[in-house]
């Protein structure tokens, strides 16, 4: 193994993320390896944020959740990439990428790298899509409307779902009615006798206890609730008996919404697979099924302690962070 330096970004402390020389292995690729210099990265402000940037540490961590870098170097056996083109993989927040072609998508000719990223963020919801019972034109029910329940709202109306999104934060709100979704409330619908009690599934987002009471309370009986948002922390006072009487009375289907239920690549007898979820995203945000120019803000990797600043006090007017290694 030969190794050099490339620049990462590094939490060194509490809150603290610097721009730093890392490790990185430059020896000929392996047989199945894909190696290329990396165009963009996004930060996942849930991920990142609550489970490494926001926690005391005593050993540096790095993060990182999607990548789309140009390939420049393949193994013997990889066959359907070449240099110059661009992929896709799950990689950190450094200058270049070194993975297996098993983790790696091929992006679309001519899409921008910077929208390619968030393929990622559309496949943790795409797991609940796989998965769920709810058909089309069902009505779904989105809330918590950060990137990822943005992303979900977007995802489910392109494939023909009756989509409701809310969000208690009017900026999100906005940005969610600009990108074309529709309905969007502040609140859950527990009163319209038009929606509540007739949705087949909640896709709930913000990791908030009442918001997860509300959806089991406004679903039909036997509607689905998917728990995708994670509960960081507690956020309200609730008595685990009014969830337990909500369920048992509409009969809900109350479940995780945990992305890695479905495989990482295609197996025999199982529907879908992480990177099968991937490669559809790149093709519908290619498509323009899905839309997420002026979801996003581009920062230099250099800035990366102010950009997780940005996030964490919502400084920042968009729904996420793309660090741009091209300039």
């Amino acid at each position: 193994m030969s190794e050099t330096k490339v620049h990462g970004v590094v939490i060194t402390a509490r809150e603290k993320a610097e721009l730093l020389p890392v490790d990185f292995d430059t020896a000929p690729p392996g047989p199945t390896e894909v190696i290329g210099r990396t165009l963009a990265t996004v930060i996942s402000a849930g991920t990142e944020l609550a489970g490494v940037y926001t926690v005391e540490r005593t050993a540096p961590a790095r993060p990182g959740y999607a990548a789309v870098f140009e390939v420049e170097q393949v193994g013997e056996g990889v066959t359907d990439l070449r240099p110059g083109e661009m992929a896709f993989c799950m990689g950190q927040h450094q200058s270049r990428q070194r993975t297996t072609r098993e983790k790696v998508v091929p992006v679309p000719a001519g899409m921008r790298p910077e929208n390619g990223v968030f393929a990622r963020m559309m496949g943790v919801s795409m797991s609940t899509l796989t998965t769920t019972t709810a058909r089309p034109p069902g009505m779904v029910l989105v809330t918590g409307l950060g990137l990822v329940g943005h992303l979900a709202a977007q995802l489910f109306a392109s494939c023909g779902y009756d989509v409701i999104a809310c969000d208690p934060v009017a900026a999100r709100r906005e940005i969610a009615r600009k990108m074309g979704i529709m309905k969007v409330l502040d609140a859950v619908p527990l009163d319209n006798p038009e929606i509540a009690g007739r949705v087949d599934l909640v896709v709930e987002c913000s990791g908030h206890e009442q918001a997860v009471l509300d959806a089991c309370k406004v679903v039909r009986k036997r509607g689905e609730v998917v728990l995708v948002g994670v509960p960081w922390r507690r956020m309200a006072d609730l008595q685990a008996f009014d969830l337990l009487h909500a369920v048992f009375h509409k009969y809900a289907v109350l479940r995780s919404g945990w992305e890695w239920e479905v495989p990482h690549q295609p197996t025999d007898f199982v529907t879908g697979s992480l990177f099968g979820q991937f490669a559809g995203a790149l093709r519908w945000l290619c498509q323009g099924r899905v839309q997420v120019q002026g979801l996003y803000e581009k920062a230099a990797p250099r800035d990366c302690q102010r950009a997780y600043q940005d996030l964490l006090h919502k400084r920042n007017a968009s729904l996420a962070i793309v660090f741009d290694w091209i300039t």
